[in-house]
């Protein structure tokens, strides 16, 4: 099973999103370059990873959404193909509006790096078919900007279609409705804050993120 990683100008959460889908894979995954203009078409599963793509210029991810293999991302997700945007990845698959609303500064105003408690709102997606409905989970947090901001009418439609996926059990940058993740409608794009990459070995301090891989890698 081919995966891929894009890479950007000052990603730093690629080699981790690499390592996380060899070991739960067996196979290293293609790293595709922002400047290219596709994604290989054997490639069944893609990860947007976190970091600070350009810097963090302008708006976290809003050059990185206009990169050219962004634009093929967005034709093969409208096709059904799975993409999973971590941290700086969900910002950016908000800013190529794959995902509705938007990531802004934590209303702290500082950058926030811990473990964070997050609970299940939706376990029969495709990236959370392994977890329990009532599980609470342990997922890595690192960011300054992500505090998700939707209008009423967009939220009010996100929750009531289920594409809110996780919450925050406590709530780390002031997100409407305590919310961590989220799906678009037809449930294979999925953005979050936290990094369930860092997630899968017992040494690094937990494994809360396996069941993520395993459940989407599963449906391919």
């Amino acid at each position: 099973m081919q995966t891929a990683v894009i890479v950007f100008p000052a990603s730093n959460c690629d080699r981790d999103a690499a390592t996380a889908l060899e070991k739960l894979t067996g196979k290293a995954p293609r790293m595709v370059w922002h400047n290219d203009p596709i994604i290989p078409d054997d490639v069944r599963f893609v990860v947007v990873p976190g970091g600070f793509s350009y810097g963090d210029y302008l708006r976290s991810g809003a050059i990185a959404a206009n990169s050219p293999v962004i634009q093929d991302l967005k034709r093969k997700a409208e096709a059904g193909l799975p993409v999973l945007g971590i941290c700086n990845g969900f910002q950016i698959l908000t800013e190529a509006r794959m995902l509705p609303g938007a990531l802004m500064r934590n209303t702290n105003q500082k950058f926030v790096c811990r473990i964070s408690r997050l609970r299940l709102a939706n376990a029969k997606t495709r990236f959370t078919k392994r977890y329990d409905a009532k599980n609470e989970i342990d997922i890595p947090v690192a960011h300054h900007d992500g505090n998700f901001f939707a209008d009423d009418d967009t939220l009010r439609r996100i929750e009531g279609n289920g594409q809110v996926v996780f919450r925050y059990v406590d709530n780390p940058n002031g997100s409407r409705n305590d919310i961590a993740g989220i799906v678009n409608e037809a449930g294979n794009v999925l953005g979050m804050m936290p990094h369930p990459e860092r997630a899968v070995d017992k040494l690094h301090g937990g494994t809360d993120g396996i069941p993520l891989f395993k459940s989407i890698l599963e449906s391919l």
